[in-house]
Order: structure tokens, then C-alpha cells, then sequence
């Protein structure tokens, strides 16, 4: 049979491949297993299927272990005992036989043989009566499987129950059921509450059915002269507990009477949307003339998710349920003599068979749905038809169906949805939009394309968005004009609310797709519709804040909000970039903004702040440059000798309306850090004067000859523009310097003098330092002055000076007595003795101390003359050292050498030995220096005599200093006997004697093992390295 397609069918099935298009729905096949006796009867549940033969053998497969059959005879003769048919439970595990001659018997899934139910006989009078039944399937050889047999209802009519089918209603109400029953020509719904115990032996059904002993149940009539009809249910989820039938079937005489179950119904009919579908007719069946073919009734029929699978005496066919059209028939391949029996399902696993009763065949159904979509776009049903689809082409025929269908019904916005998520080109849609002018609509379309396509599609994304931007801005414009246009309109509050909300989502619209958009092409169009708004946020959006500026200051003039704007971000070069205008025309604003950004750098800020230099400012208004170059010298700390000399600049600079106040200059200048290194100012002291001194600020210029130290150019400056009390502070500052001072504050009287002439002015002067007298002014008078004016002057300071003389004389006394009174003490010292021990010995040798010359010290440290000069030549300094060596060498080689043989006499005819060569021997010998490999080293004696510290010492002779210091009075060396002659009484002995006692002073003016404990303080303990005795 072909079956013609609607071109929207048949182009899609250009989208399909060719397996797809060509897999089958129903597949018949023959099942590969011999019968050994002819088929009477087959049911099939959960994979479970039993046939009963005309040997009375039930044959058990289960179709999981085909391999493995089951034959369970029934202990009844053929000729006794004929099949009638089989029932089979959901579960695959209760079978009951029924015989033609009501004999009935009831077989369990493990039992090896059936057992007969002989109470059952009953149930074979077809008078329309319905049985509740309980079988037990425990083996009990004393107990029967038949708890319960009881007639529970009676048809009214009493014809033959064909077929009976309930329900429960587990997800609504548990303790309610559905059961309906059919004949051959009508359908009973019976519905109630179940009890909720269960009486004695497990009766349910009772209750229900005595509710209809009064009343009708509801019943649908379809008359007809058919025997035999059949009641069949289709299950979703049949594998699931407590799943529900979607759909019922009843094969009747008219033809196939179905519906949908509504379990949640209202009324007493449960079957929604109820329709009969006639037999279809069969122009190649054999029974009907080729002229005038009429419908023929089936043997059997099944029910699958969306067919009526009919079995017909010769062929298999299925119609579809959504379109009563034919989906498949097949020609049973039937042997000569085969009767066909009957067409079985199994309601859980969704298999169908049929069967003859020779042969068993399985009617594959697969891919069942494959037109369902295709069905369902013939009669717009877009959704269904889009939950079947498979294949991205079924998918995308059905939304372009579904938005034309959209466009024609003017349902313009699920047009636009379902447009966007087909494939109709886009030029295509956008005109079919633009043509009924909906742009709202077509602005949805565009919408969900944009957040459809990729973000890899650069440029249709561009294209896209910037589009959007437009229609954004020409809906904006609209509303614009229609409140512009209906002022006197009672709704134009609600305009201008659309007006705001529509701004909003012009907004969020920026904000979520500005990667997608060209800067340059969006600024374009927002100022070709003049939306200066959008404008100014699209820029911040993306972080061009400089043309938000660029808008407050070149077309608003609005500088607070341009302020604003920069302070509100971080790029600090918008600061650098705007502030010489922002300054010009709002300096205090722009000061704040600067002052509250710590992190400008303000030699980048030099250019906006000399703005100030010449331009007029207002003397009640702070000088808004001074006050941020201050915020940043004084606050930040700032050291940059470019922003100090700033300052001084601004101070110094000519502006109209300045009044030349040197109050905020000379602040400045006076509180102005300095740098910790040089104790300078960190502005450029030179500049600064040549400034000041261009400007004529003297004040000014006399603080900074200060700073730089010329006190007299100071003091000059302020005397010579007359402002004495300047004069006079910078008099007092070189504090360290009294001549100095002294000399400033007479430059200062002098002009007072000699400038002001005022002599009583001068007078006062003296009153305001102490440096100056009368006396030191009194050279700056005139010759013919007249005394009288400062007469009391002059006698106030003549009586000072009495009184200083007075004082001195004082002083000088009580020093005079000091004198006397020491000369007293030194005298008495002369006669201070100490007692010494017989055993007493030198704190150097330890030999006894009386054996030759000692010292004795008031510590009662003793020491031997030589053992004294040893010790104390250790810690003498550097200078000691040298003087004893000159004292050494006057004493011993010079004195010694200056007398002249000639004057020697004859004293007692005796004659003076003299041996001036002995002595130079001894004084050669005690300077000489170790030698080196055997030879004396030269020129020593001059480095050593130069050196300090150990070399001086090395060079002083104890033993020549003891023998001056332990010989008579008046004695020379190298003069025998100890005899008085007149060299004694000469100048040379006098000078001896006095170089003598000052070698006495240096080596006994203090006890040298008391004085050595301080000065070896910073000595080390250990003489070496490798001394190990302090070893621990």
C-alpha cells in the first residue's frame, strides 16, 4: 500500500538517512520450535510462555532459557479432557487451564504437575457472572489450593463476561479500584472503596460490587452479531509496581472501541476521548470481491504503544492510532490446512506472538515511534511531535512548522522562539517580521539567535548585538515621542514606567554582551539617537571613562560631575591628563580629589597647578595649589626640591587681587622640612632669594640670607627697609657666635643712631640685649650732642662698672687666699714621711727595698729606683714617653758633653778625671737596636725616636736614669769625688738639677701598679696566642 506523505513529511525525509527511514516497525518471524501436538492455546507474561497442546501437555519456556522447555501433562485422557484456553497472571507464575468441559485446573510456576480446581465448574456457565477467587499455591496433600470461590455480581443482561480487567489507585487513593468488564457488545466500569481489612479467606471485591446491587454501573453499548470480543490495556511502565494503563481497546463487532484512562476522573466513565475505529478494509483479501471490498473482522487483536495490531485468517495488520492509518500488514505464511488461532501479548516484557495451530510466530515491534512525530506535525501537534523526533532535521521541521504556524495565528514573540531555534535563514525571518512590522518580536528573534550562536562567531555576534543595540534605541526613541505626544493621556505614567523598565534592559543588554560589540560603531549610534545616558554608561561600561570626561567638560561644563567621574576609578592618568582645566575652572574640588588619591605622583600634577601662577584668584579663597603642594609636603612627607621651590613660586608669583601678604610665604619658609643630612631646606635656597627678591618680598628674602648663614646681609636688608624688629630677630640668631651677635646689634644701634636720630629711641634699644653698653653706642652720637638726654645712661652704667670692678676685686682676693693656703699645703707635703719595715721589699723584684735607692708611695706600694723607671715606662702615654727621652737625652749625653776640659782645676792638687767617651759608649750601647743576620742596623734610633707606643719604650735606659737620679745633689757624672767645686754653683748645674727634678715628677707622680690597673683595662689577659694556661 502506498501512503501518500504532506510535502512537509517528504522534505524531512530528505533529512533522515536512508537506514533510519528504512528500519522496520513490525517484523514477523517464525519461531523455531516443533510442535509435537497441535496448538490449542498460548499466553506469555513476564517472559513466561505456556501452550497448551491437544495431547493436554502445558509447555513451559521460559524465554530468557529457551533452551530449556518444561512439559507438564494434564492426568486426563484426550478423548476426556479438551483445552479450551490458558490464563496467564502479570507475573508469569499462575496458570489456569479451562476445558471444554468446565473441568478447570490450576498449575504453578515450580509445581511438576497442575492440580484441578473442582470447584470451579461453575465459572464455566457463561450467564454473566462475576467470580472472586483466591488460590493458594502451597503444597498441602491435606489441603486444597481453593481458599475462596464466590459470585460477587451478575450482569444484568447476563450475557457472557469476554473479558475482565482491574485496577487499584495506588498514587491517589490505595483503597479504591477499577474493574471493567466487557461482552460482545457492551462495557461495564464498576468503581469503589475497597474495605481496608480484608474479610475472612481474603474477600476484596464484595464491597465494591454490592454498591451496584442497587444501582447501574456505567456501561457503553456497542451492538453487533460478533461471538467473541476481546479487552486489551497498554502500560508504560507495566514493570513497575504500581503503574498504571494509559490506554484501553475493545475488540468488538462495530470495531475497535479506545480511549485513555483517567483514573483521576470525577464522574463513573474512566476512559477519556472514547473513539471507535471500523475494521479497516483489505483490498488483497481473498474473501472479498474485487469490486466492492468491505471491512473484515479479525480473529484477534493486540495493543501496542501507538498501533492496533490485527490479526486477520490470513495476514497480520497494524493501524496507527494517531492517524487510523496503515503502518504495516503481512501475509502469514500459512501451510495448507493451518488455522490461524489467536494474537497474545505479554503485557510486561511488550513482546506479541501469534500463533496457529501448527506454527509460532513473533511480531517484533521496534522503532515503533519512528513516524509518531511525523504524524503528529500533520496535525500540529508541535510538542508531541518534538518530544518523538530523533534526528536534528525531524527537530528542526517541526519548529519551523511549528513558527509558521506561530506567524499565521499572529502569535508573533513563540514565532520568534521557535524561528530562532530552526534553521530558516535569518534574512528570511527578519523580513517576514519587518513585513507585519513587529519589532519588538523580531528584536526576541534576534535576542535568542545572539545567545544561540558561538562565541567563536565573532562577527555574526557583532552584527547581531549591534542590530539589537539599534532596535533598543529606536523603541526608546518611540516611547520617547508617545509621552511627548500624550501629555494629556490618563496612562502616561505606565508609558513612562515601560519608558524606564525598557532603559533598564537597555542597560543590562550593554553590560552582558559589550565583548560583543565594536566601541566605536556603539558610540556612533548612541549619539545618532541622542541618547546621552546610554552614552555615558556604555563608556564607564567598558572602562573608556576618559569620554564620560571628555562629555562633563567639553559639552556639560558640568567639572563637579567630570570630577567626580575620575575619582570614581583608578586610572590615574585621567587625573594627570584633566587636571590643568579641572583646575582652572574648579580648583577646590579638584584639590580634594587629588588630596584624597595618595597615590599621584605631583611632579605629574606641576603643569595643572601652575595654572595658579597668573591666574586671578579670589583673597578670601585659599590658594588651592599651595594647599595641595602643602598637603603633600607636610602630610605626605614629600622631599622633592621641585614641589618646594613650587611653592615659593605661587607665593612669590603676581595675581590680580593679591594683596602681597608674607604671611603664608614666611610660614612656609619657617616651617619648611628640612633635610636631616645637610640641615638645609629642601627647596633651593637661591632660587628662593632671587624670587623674593624680584617680588620685593623682604621679610622673605631676610629669612633666607638667614637660612644660608649671612646674618649681616640679613640684619642690612631689614635695617635698609627699615624694619627694625626683623633686624633685631635675625641679630639673635647666630647664638654660637657672640662676637658676631655683637657686631649685628651694632649695625642695628648704628641705625638707630645715625638713622632715626631719636636719642631716646636708642636708649630704649639698650634695654632689649645685654651685648651692647652705653659706652659701645656712644661713637655713633654726634660731637655736639647734649649729655643731658642720656645722662642717667651713663651714670646707671658707671655705676655698673664699680660694681663689676667691686666684684672682680672680690675674686681676686678669695683666689690670692687660695694661693696661700695651696703653697701652705705643698710645703707640709715636704715633711710628710711614711714608715718602713726592715723586711719591707720592692713590689717589682721582691728583693729587700733597703738595699739600694726606693720609692715609696702613699698606697705603701715600695719599688727600687730602677725597678720604678722599669715599671712605669709600661703604661706612661705616648707624650710621657717622648719627654723622658728628651730629659734622658739632656741629662746624660748633654749635659755631659757641654762641659769643657780646659775649665777643669786643680782642687787640692788633685786633678778632675773627665771621660766623656765612656759615657757616649754607654748611651750608644744602651740605644742600640738588635741586629739581623749578624750586622747592626743603621739609622734606627731617628725612626724609633719618631714611633709611639712599645718603640718608645724600648728606647729609654733605666739604668742611665737611675745612676742621675740616685747621685748626690750637685754631682756630674764623669767628675770624680764628691767634692764641692764651683760647677756646682754654675748655670749648668742649676739647669741639671732642674731637669732632674722633673724626671722624679713624671716617674714618681703616682704609684705605677695602681695607675697601670686603669690603664690596662683594654689590654688582654694572655701575652700570645699560644698561651694555654687560661685553658679551661
Amino acid at each position: 500500500m502506498i501512503i501518500s506523505l504532506d510535502p512537509c513529511v517528504q522534505s524531512e525525509n530528505q533529512h533522515d538517512s536512508p537506514s533510519n527511514a528504512l528500519a522496520p516497525v513490525f517484523d514477523l518471524g517464525r519461531v523455531q520450535y516443533s510442535l509435537p501436538a497441535s496448538l490449542i492455546s498460548l499466553v506469555v507474561a513476564s517472559d513466561v510462555l505456556a501452550m497448551g497442546l491437544s495431547s493436554n501437555v502445558i509447555v513451559l519456556i521460559e524465554l530468557a532459557h529457551s533452551d530449556q522447555v518444561v512439559k507438564v501433562p494434564i492426568p486426563r485422557k484426550p478423548a476426556e479432557f479438551s483445552i479450551y484456553k490458558l490464563f496467564l497472571d502479570p507475573s508469569g507464575r499462575h496458570l489456569i487451564i479451562t476445558s471444554l468441559e468446565g473441568e478447570n485446573w490450576y498449575l504453578f510456576k515450580s509445581w511438576k504437575k497442575p492440580k484441578q480446581l473442582k470447584t470451579f465448574k461453575m465459572v464455566m456457565k457463561l450467564n454473566g457472572t462475576i467470580y472472586e477467587a483466591i488460590l493458594d499455591a502451597e503444597e498441602d496433600f491435606f489441603k486444597s489450593q481453593e481458599r475462596y470461590l464466590n459470585p460477587v455480581f451478575t450482569l444484568p443482561e447476563r450475557q457472557a463476561i469476554t473479558g475482565i480487567n482491574s485496577d487499584f489507585f495506588p498514587s491517589i487513593d490505595p483503597k479504591k479500584a477499577l474493574v471493567v468488564v466487557i461482552t460482545t457488545s457492551r462495557i461495564y466500569q464498576f468503581t469503589g472503596m475497597l474495605p481496608r481489612r480484608s474479610e475472612e479467606g481474603g474477600r476484596v471485591f464484595g464491597t465494591l460490587f454490592a454498591a451496584y446491587r442497587e444501582i447501574a454501573p456505567k456501561i457503553s453499548e456497542l451492538p453487533g452479531n460478533i461471538r467473541y470480543s476481546e479487552l486489551h490495556y497498554y502500560t508504560l511502565n507495566s514493570g513497575q509496581s504500581q503503574s498504571l494503563p494509559r490506554d484501553i481497546a475493545w475488540m468488538t463487532s462495530p470495531g475497535i472501541y479506545h480511549g485513555m484512562l483517567n483514573f483521576q476522573s470525577t464522574t463513573d466513565d474512566f476512559i477519556d476521548g472514547a473513539q471507535l475505529f471500523p475494521y479497516p478494509t483489505l483490498s488483497t483479501s481473498p474473501s472479498a470481491p474485487n469490486d466492492s471490498p468491505q471491512p473484515e473482522l479479525p480473529i484477534s487483536m493486540a495493543l501496542t504503544e501507538f498501533h492496533f495490531v490485527l490479526l486477520y485468517s490470513d495476514r497480520i495488520a497494524a493501524i496507527s492510532v494517531l492517524d487510523e492509518s496503515f503502518a504495516y500488514e503481512e501475509v502469514l505464511p500459512l501451510k495448507h490446512g493451518e488455522i490461524v488461532r489467536a494474537l497474545t501479548a505479554d503485557p510486561v516484557r511488550k513482546t506479541y506472538w501469534v500463533y496457529t495451530d501448527q506454527s509460532l510466530f513473533e511480531l517484533i515491534v521496534g522503532n515503533e515511534d519512528r513516524d509518531v512525530w511525523k504524524i503528529n506535525l500533520q496535525k500540529e501537534n508541535f510538542d508531541v511531535a518534538l518530544k518523538y523526533a530523533k534526528t536534528a532535521g525531524q527537530r528542526d521541521l517541526i519548529l519551523s512548522s511549528h513558527a509558521h504556524a506561530l506567524l499565521k495565528a499572529m502569535r508573533y514573540f513563540p514565532a520568534a522562539r521557535a524561528f530562532a531555534q530552526c534553521s530558516v535563514p535569518f534574512e528570511d525571518v527578519a523580513l517576514k517580521f519587518l513585513d507585519v512590522n513587529e519589532r519588538d518580536a523580531l528584536r526576541s528573534y534576534l535576542m535568542l539567535r545572539l545567545e544561540q550562536t558561538r562565541k567563536s562567531d565573532l562577527t555574526q555576534r557583532m552584527m547581531l548585538a549591534t542590530w539589537l543595540v539599534e532596535f533598543y534605541l529606536s523603541k526608546c526613541d518611540e516611547l520617547d515621542d508617545l509621552i511627548a505626544a500624550s501629555s494629556t493621556m490618563h496612562d502616561i505614567d505606565n508609558v513612562k514606567t515601560g519608558r524606564s523598565i525598557l532603559e533598564e534592559d537597555v542597560r543590562r543588554f550593554l553590560d552582558l554582551h559589550k565583548d560583543d560589540l565594536e566601541p566605536d560603531t556603539i558610540y556612533e549610534l548612541i549619539q545618532s539617537h541622542g541618547r546621552t545616558d546610554v552614552y555615558l554608561f556604555y563608556a564607564a561600561l567598558i572602562g573608556q571613562v576618559e569620554r564620560v570626561v571628555e562629555h562633563w567638560i567639553l559639552v556639560e561644563e558640568d567639572w563637579v560631575k567630570a570630577i567626580d567621574t575620575i575619582s570614581r576609578q583608578s586610572n590615574l592618568e585621567l587625573y594627570y591628563r584633566f587636571g590643568p582645566v579641572l583646575m582652572r575652572n574648579a580648583p577646590r574640588e579638584t584639590v580634594d580629589s587629588w588630596i584624597r588619591q595618595p597615590t599621584l605622583d605631583p611632579l605629574r600634577l606641576v603643569p595643572a597647578l601652575l595654572q595658579f601662577q597668573f591666574a586671578p584668584r579670589d583673597p578670601l579663597s585659599p590658594n588651592q595649589a599651595t594647599r595641595y603642594l602643602n598637603h603633600v609636603i607636610f602630610e605626605q612627607l614629600n622631599t622633592s626640591s621641585t614641589l618646594h621651590n613650587l611653592v615659593i613660586t605661587l607665593h612669590t608669583s603676581p595675581a590680580a587681587g593679591s594683596n602681597e601678604d608674607d604671611g603664608p610665604l614666611l610660614r612656609f619658609l619657617a616651617m619648611a622640612p628640612v633635610d636631616p643630612l645637610t640641615g638645609k631646606p629642601y627647596y633651593d635656597l637661591d632660587y628662593a632669594l632671587r624670587l623674593c627678591s624680584e617680588a620685593g618680598r623682604i621679610q622673605p628674602c631676610v629669612h633666607i640670607y638667614s637660612q644660608m648663614g649671612l646674618w649681616e646681609s640679613s640684619v642690612d636688608l631689614a635695617l635698609e627697609k627699615g624694619d627694625l624688629e626683623l633686624a633685631k630677630l635675625n641679630a639673635d640668631k647666630p647664638e654660637d657666635d657672640p662676637p658676631l651677635r655683637k657686631k649685628l646689634w651694632l649695625k642695628i644701634a648704628k641705625f638707630v643712631v645715625q638713622d632715626k636720630k631719636d636719642i631716646k629711641m636708642a636708649m630704649r634699644f639698650l634695654e632689649s640685649t645685654e651685648l651692647l653698653k652705653i659706652e659701645d653706642i656712644l661713637p655713633f652720637f654726634p660731637d655736639f650732642v647734649v649729655i643731658d638726654d642720656f645722662k642717667d645712661e651713663i651714670a646707671n652704667a658707671l655705676e655698673s662698672y664699680s660694681a663689676q670692678i667691686e666684684s672682680l676685686k672680690s675674686e681676686m682676693d678669695d683666689a690670692t687666699r687660695s694661693a696661700e693656703s695651696m703653697k701652705e699645703y705643698i710645703v707640709g707635703l715636704k715633711n710628710r714621711f711614711v714608715t718602713v719595715d726592715a723586711g719591707e721589699r720592692c713590689s717589682v723584684c721582691t728583693f729587700h727595698i733597703l738595699t739600694r735607692q726606693f720609692y715609696v708611695f702613699p698606697c705603701h706600694h715600695a719599688f727600687h729606683a730602677d725597678c720604678l723607671v722599669g715599671l712605669t715606662k709600661e703604661y706612661l702615654p705616648a707624650h710621657a714617653l717622648r719627654r723622658l727621652l728628651v730629659l734622658q737625652d739632656e741629662i746624660v749625653k748633654g749635659k755631659a758633653g757641654s762641659v769643657d776640659r780646659s775649665d777643669a782645676k786643680l782642687i787640692d792638687g788633685n786633678t778632675i778625671s773627665w771621660q766623656p767617651e765612656t759615657q757616649r759608649a754607654l748611651l750608644s750601647q744602651n740605644f742600640a737596636t738588635p741586629t739581623q743576620n749578624g750586622h747592626r742596623q743603621t739609622n734606627t734610633i731617628g725612626r724609633n725616636l719618631l714611633s709611639a707606643g712599645d718603640r718608645l719604650r724600648d728606647l729609654i735606659v733605666p739604668d742611665a736614669l737611675v745612676t742621675v737620679i740616685t747621685s748626690p745633689a750637685g754631682w756630674i757624672p764623669g767628675i770624680g769625688g764628691a767634692q764641692k767645686n764651683t760647677l756646682v754653683e754654675s748655670e749648668a748645674g742649676k739647669r741639671l738639677e732642674k731637669l732632674r727634678s722633673e724626671l722624679e715628677d713624671i716617674l714618681a707622680s703616682a704609684c705605677p701598679l695602681c695607675e697601670s690597673v686603669i690603664a690596662g683595662l683594654d689590654k688582654s689577659f694572655t701575652k700570645g696566642e699560644s698561651d694555654i694556661t687560661w685553658e679551661v
